[in-house]
């Protein structure tokens, strides 16, 4: 034998006893090798993305439930979850989705809503729960017939648990906080891929501004929920539909939706009394500046600036969408009756035509939700903020709308022939490179 042709051979003997090895193994198992093998391939977390956000660019609460209540903690994320391929599709069965905060894993202690939940809500709730039964995790839900998983009413505050310690009496806001979407195989529990995204939330609503000891009518309580309630019995008391009669000083905390309908909480509110968006733009339209200041006099506000997307930075503001205060007081369904992008002199023209009466309930490219590709109302990519852009960043390596800069792979395995999102085409620019994801 030639000396040459040893490691030929001897390589030959060794994938000949490794064959062996693998049929003895897989007969001693108990089966044959055909018999060994799956009837489907196991998941592949690279096989996987998952897109996440908040369907409202910034939730809203209030510091201090002692006296009223606008708004109680209450968070949304939703989420949607491709197979990328070629096509990609959409994925609802065979999958669970959990969420969590890292550094937000309780609520009690940083907001007394707690403590005055059945005077305002009707309802005990255990600590750290929310009025539809979420925690700070847990699973989302696929409402029936959706093809978006929910969580809905997450009791979330702006203190992260690490501001909290540092200084519990007053620690700092952080108004864009942090949430982690996992996917997981629902049989076997194998992660699958992940997300982080923004769930902002913030208190700073500047009632203050006005309504501080002394600042209007003369009233000095101490409290600046107090002075409003107490101005409120002044102006309105004998006013008070039944059901609803005597001072609201003695009967706080007073919810304002009992009275001022909102849709936001899916409240009726008493008979001839105008809805709280009404009564609240109408009353302070005078009375605050008709610019962008004015908005973040009762929206959050000078240091949140709940009002970062792109549209933003490149010179709009509210007032461009909703128009004056007057304006906004005029809607007849305010929350769900608001500006479209299709709506003349924006993105009019068909290939930005919404499906839904809101932006935010709407779907276009492949079933995904317009959120799920260009993020929240408020927040629509590329946002001002650094947080808003990691999600981005980790699916497609740029801040920005899905499938910007021709950034099809993140669903598609091959670059798709037909038309995209809006009727866009994918250009040379495409990428087979895989993704990878978490």
């Amino acid at each position: 034998m030639n000396v040459h042709e040893r490691p030929s051979l001897l390589l030959f003997a060794v994938c000949v006893l490794a064959l062996m090895a693998a049929l003895v193994l897989g007969l001693s198992a108990g089966g044959s090798p055909a018999a060994a093998a799956p009837d489907a391939p196991a998941p592949v977390a690279e096989d996987y993305v998952v897109f996440a956000w908040n369907d409202l660019g910034m939730h809203c609460y209030n510091r201090d439930f002692r006296y009223l209540a606008v708004l109680p903690p209450y968070n949304n994320l939703w989420a949607q979850v491709v197979r990328r391929g070629d096509p990609p599709e959409l994925v609802t069965t065979g999958v669970t989705l959990d969420y969590g905060f890292p550094d937000n894993t309780f609520s009690v202690g940083k907001s007394n809503f707690w403590d005055y939940d059945v005077q305002l809500f009707g309802k005990d709730l255990l600590p750290n729960v929310g009025l539809t039964g979420k925690g700070l995790s847990g699973e989302l839900d696929l409402p029936a017939g959706k093809t978006a998983f929910v969580a809905e009413g997450i009791p979330l505050t702006e203190f992260r648990d690490s501001d909290y310690a540092a200084d519990p009496a007053n620690p700092a806001p952080y108004p864009y906080q942090l949430a982690d979407v996992i996917v997981r195989d629902s049989t076997s529990g194998q992660e699958l891929t992940r997300v982080t995204t923004v769930s902002p939330v913030s208190t700073e609503m500047h009632c203050d501004y006005c309504h501080h000891d002394g600042g209007v009518g003369g009233i000095a309580t101490g409290s600046v929920e107090l002075n409003i309630l107490t101005l409120h019995d002044r102006e309105n008391q004998d006013e008070y539909p039944p059901g609803h009669t005597g001072a609201l000083t003695a009967r706080a905390p007073i919810l304002c939706a009992e009275c001022h309908a909102s849709n936001a909480l899916g409240a009726p509110g008493a008979p001839g009394v105008p809805n709280l968006s009404k009564a609240v733009h109408e009353k302070h339209s005078d009375r605050v500046s008709a610019d962008l200041n004015g908005c973040y006099s009762c929206h959050p506000g000078p240091q949140t600036q709940c009002l970062r997307d792109v549209m933003s930075q490149r010179g709009m503001d509210c007032i461009d969408c909703h128009g004056s205060m007057e304006h906004v007081s005029e809607n007849p369904n305010p929350w769900l009756n608001e500006p479209r992008c299709d709506d003349a002199g924006c993105h009019a023209g068909g290939q930005y035509d919404l499906d839904q009466p809101l932006y935010r309930h709407s779907r276009e490219h492949g079933g995904l939700y317009c959120e799920a590709c260009h993020d929240s109302t408020h927040a629509i990519a590329p946002s001002r903020e650094p947080n808003d852009a990691i999600k981005f960043l980790a699916l497609q390596g740029l801040n920005g709308a899905i499938g910007a800069s021709s950034r099809c792979d993140v669903c598609h395995t091959q670059r798709p022939s037909g038309a995209g999102p809006h009727g866009l085409i994918a250009d040379s620019k495409f990428l087979y490179l895989p993704v990878v994801f978490r």
